[in-house]
């Protein structure tokens, strides 16, 4: 691989994608001069044009859907799928044949993420993508796209640049995983992951230049309020003092939440279809699954037009081609302001709690999207979970939005009226501090962030956002008739910065090769100060969650055991590694996530 001559960043979004470049610069002196790459995609069947975003969307028509041609692209001639704003804009007309959510799909624990299973209720005959092929195909347009415009010889292509590839703060050591295999399928081999939240402030920071100093100080507690297309993730940044200058450092992330823009949508595709019932005009699965998507344009329209009170919603008629007709109506200011500020961003108090959902002995299987949507709620929680004193309230004094959903200043003013209900009365009031372009934040951050790498501006300090462990057994005699007892053993701690290894010294376990075993891997958003080798005796009381197991047989003669010691690496890359060593031999074998999830195939058709 040549010397990489661009920093690019790309922010793989539930709703859009988006990617920014820097030239790496010779000079040091240099300002750095970040720019948003103009992704060439289908805006209708046969017509290309030049846009900032790329939907995620893909479109996987059938064979009597588009025309001969539709598809074409400069770089493919006989595309099969397309990507994009003519994938999203006609894939709401068949949507059986779209794929959406892919990310939300991508960290969904209920399937195989690398069997063939979307689009969700495609039609059986349709081809289908399993989530980290979908993700690979919306970056190989990004790829493709780029070496396409800028790349004139083979030292400016894409896969020999720097790649910096953005995910939610919240996303766990598998899903990054799955992500990093997603952009190798792109042909992407080297990429280094960033937090989302984290790149969407190092935007702020490159914007503010010097400035920035001067608009936060000292003892601010920074909340990053990031609600996007499919989660909602929380970040908390302490700013601090360190010989004489200001210093960021990211110490709480929050939960996956898989609730968003999408959400938002269902909802409101809800409510349309409510009230078109009480006219009498009743629709049917398929039209509701269009009907989402059209409510998810028209409320993009509210939020980028201030002034509509407006916006019309399209739904196909039964029956087929145009034979059924269209039925029209408004998705008005009010409705979404009403759904989405009472639903999703209801005013409540500081020590609730989301609400459990009625149990039902059995429910449709798809996106696992909160029981409890109100986001305010689950922010309640997440400051009060992460506070140190259990006598003081964890108050932040600035908020820093992001994503989609944040563009609508009626949800950032509902949030900071909340936020400023939750503090003391003796103290000011929480500050915005204000994002430039929520769209294109997070890519332009992560090419930022590309130069931070380098030594060139201001570095967060973060490292992981979790805290993982291994289940051990422990070595005492199993009861009859009761679970065998086990411990957890922390591999990684929070905070661990990438590129550094860490390995528990002290101790030796016994390793069994040569026969099947099984590895269970835990995490912990919340255990913030367990460190390399501490074991944890009662851990599903103490904070501690499954993640996933690894069931394989280890190369060895079967039946032997052999005295290990463990090593971990948080890689530069931002994915985590697993390492039995034995001490007298220096055999090494490492321990893998199970990203494929055998057991959990459901829904591939």
């Amino acid at each position: 691989m040549s010397e990489p001559v661009y920093i690019i960043g790309i922010d793989l979004g539930t709703t859009n994608t988006v990617a920014a470049y820097a030239e790496i610069p010779a000079d040091p002196g240099r300002a750095p001069d970040i720019r948003i790459f103009r992704i060439p995609q289908l805006v209708d069947a046969g017509v290309i044009e030049k846009r900032d975003l790329l939907p995620s969307f893909i479109l996987v028509p059938g064979p009597h859907d588009l025309p001969d041609g539709a598809l074409a692209l400069p770089w493919e001639e006989q595309g099969t799928t397309a990507a994009g704003e003519f994938a999203r804009n006609r894939g709401a007309e068949i949507p059986h044949r779209l794929i959406s959510s892919t990310k939300s799909w991508l960290c969904h624990t209920l399937v195989d993420r690398n069997a063939k299973i979307l689009p969700w209720q495609g039609l059986k005959d349709a081809g289908k993508l399993s989530p980290v092929e979908a993700s690979a195909a919306i970056l190989r347009h990004i790829r493709d796209a780029w070496n396409h415009e800028m790349a004139g010889d083979e030292t400016l292509r894409m896969e020999n640049q720097e790649i910096l590839l953005t995910v939610p703060a919240s996303f766990d050591a598998v899903a990054r995983e799955l992500t990093v295999q997603a952009a190798a399928m792109a042909g992407l081999e080297h990429v280094t992951l960033l937090e989302e939240p984290q790149a969407a402030f190092y935007a702020w920071i490159d914007d503010a230049g010097d400035r920035w100093r001067e608009m936060v100080k000292k003892g601010d507690l920074i909340l990053i309020c990031d609600v996007g297309g499919g989660t909602s993730d929380f970040s908390l940044i302490r700013v601090s003092e360190s010989g004489g200058n200001l210093d960021l450092e990211r110490i709480a992330v929050g939960d996956h939440l898989l609730v968003g823009g999408d959400n938002m949508d269902l909802t409101l595709a809800h409510a349309v279809s409510l009230q078109m019932a009480v006219s009498g005009t009743r629709l049917d699965a398929w039209q509701m699954n269009g009907l989402w998507h059209s409510c998810r344009q028209a409320k993009e329209k509210l939020f980028s037009s201030p002034d509509a009170a407006e916006a019309p919603v399209t739904i196909l008629g039964r029956g087929s081609g145009l034979i059924g007709g269209m039925i029209r109506r408004s998705l008005t200011r009010d409705q979404v302001d009403q759904v989405i500020l009472d639903g999703f961003f209801p005013v409540c108090e500081r020590t609730e709690k989301p609400r459990a959902a009625r149990k039902h002995g059995i429910q449709e299987l798809g996106l696992s999207y909160e029981s409890d949507p109100a986001v305010t709620r689950h922010l309640a929680y997440f400051l009060s979970r992460h506070q140190t004193d259990e006598n003081a309230y964890l108050s932040p004094t600035a908020v820093f939005f992001n994503g989609g959903v944040m563009k609508a200043p009626s949800v950032r003013r509902r949030i900071l009226e909340v936020l400023n209900a939750w503090r003391p009365e003796d103290v000011g009031l929480v500050r915005e501090i204000a994002a430039t372009d929520l769209d294109l934040a997070v890519a332009r951050g992560a090419a930022y962030y590309g130069l931070v790498r380098r030594g060139r501006g201001i570095r967060i300090r973060g490292g992981l956002g979790k805290s993982y462990y291994i289940e051990i057994a422990a070595s005492m005699p199993a009861v009859p008739g009761l679970p065998a007892p086990t411990k957890a053993l922390c591999v990684a701690p929070f905070g661990m910065e990438e590129g550094t290894r860490a390995r528990v010294a002290e101790q030796r376990f016994i390793l069994i090769v040569g026969e099947p075993v099984c590895f269970a891997f835990l995490e912990s958003s919340l255990r913030r100060k367990d460190a390399v080798g501490q074991t944890v005796e009662d851990w599903e009381a103490e904070g501690i969650e499954p993640l996933t197991t690894l069931e394989t047989t280890l190369d060895g003669e079967a039946g032997t055991t052999v005295p290990v010691a463990l090593e971990v690496n948080v890689t530069e890359i931002g994915t985590l590694e697993i390492w039995c060593v034995c001490p007298e031999t220096g055999r090494r074998w490492k321990l893998e996530f199970n990203v494929r999830e055998k057991g959990h195939s459901l829904g591939a058709s």
